[in-house]
């Protein structure tokens, strides 16, 4: 093989990168939020990502780039429309798929993510969080979009735009029934989150008897995805969220139930102090076999 011949088998590598395929937030390959994994990105710029995220069509595709020994990593994450600043189940599938044990630490777009690894499950602990009050008019076009009520939200969690990594919308409503009922209006959503620089709407839903016990659904459709299986940038969000309606007067564990109206379901644990203003997001995470079907499609 001559020069030329040899300089044209490494390009196709260089400019395809292999994408590893997990799912986060489970430990079954046909339940949580699959997510693209480049281990090593070094080289690629912002426009190769965004194609070879819109190829994977997964929600996020995480794109890694190594520093020193392998345990701390410049990572960027492309929907297969946009680029996030962060991205909490393709976190936990990257640090999962370095199969590493011990602190990895992600230098992302919205700050430094430290992670504790074990094999198959990963906690990672958000930058900062926040939550303000949602102005009336966001609220009202917000119930506009999802076809609710002013009566169907839960009266003891008020509308909050809440940043966990990336910004979301908490909504909570009454009933398991209005949440499972979920069909909205995509581009009236994606409008009015991308007027407030958001991600998603994190609705949620507290289980009688557990109250420390949510079900949540968070459309994506700033990303081109019609719902999330599993956000664990939205979880970290509405524990500080949780912090700053005045629900945490101690260190409380929460549990969020994902997915399970999509037929992806989805665990994801978090932990929030009243005294530290980041939350600890802690899922399993697994790889999809190849050649099996991601039940995605469509998103």
């Amino acid at each position: 093989m001559n020069e030329a011949q040899e300089q044209a088998v490494r390009e196709p590598a260089a400019q395809h990168p292999a994408v590893l395929r997990y799912t986060a937030f489970t430990t079954d390959p046909s339940g949580g939020n699959p997510a693209g994994v480049v281990l090593d990105a070094t080289g690629l710029d912002e426009a190769s990502m965004l194609e070879i995220a819109a190829e994977v069509g997964y929600s996020e595709t995480a794109f890694l780039f190594p520093r020193g020994d392998g345990s701390e990593f410049d990572v960027r994450y492309f929907s297969p429309l946009v680029e996030v600043p962060f991205c909490g189940h393709a976190t936990v599938a990257s640090a999962v798929a370095l199969e590493r044990t011990g602190t990895v630490r992600f230098h992302t777009p919205a700050g430094l993510v430290e992670i504790a690894a074990t094999p198959g499950k990963a906690s990672l602990t958000s930058v900062p969080t926040s939550s303000t009050p949602a102005p009336e008019e966001d609220v009202a076009e917000a119930l506009r979009a999802l076809g609710w009520s002013a009566d169907d939200l839960d009266p003891r969690y008020p509308a909050h735009w809440a940043f966990g990594g990336s910004k979301h919308l908490v909504l909570a409503v009454r009933t398991r029934e209005r949440l499972a009922a979920l069909e909205y209006d995509f581009d009236a959503l994606g409008d009015l989150l991308r007027a407030n620089g958001a991600l998603t709407a994190q609705l949620v839903h507290q289980r009688s008897g557990g109250a420390d016990v949510f079900d949540a659904r968070d459309p994506f459709p700033v990303g081109g995805v019609v719902e999330d299986p599993a956000t664990g940038s939205a979880a970290a969000a509405f524990g500080g969220y949780l912090r700053a309606i005045g629900q945490v007067g101690r260190s409380r564990s929460i549990t969020i139930h994902q997915g399970v109206d999509m037929g992806r379901p989805s665990l994801l644990e978090i932990a929030v102090a009243p005294d530290d203003p980041r939350v600890t997001v802690t899922g399993a995470a697994v790889r999809i076999p190849d050649g099996t079907s991601d039940g995605v499609e469509g998103n």
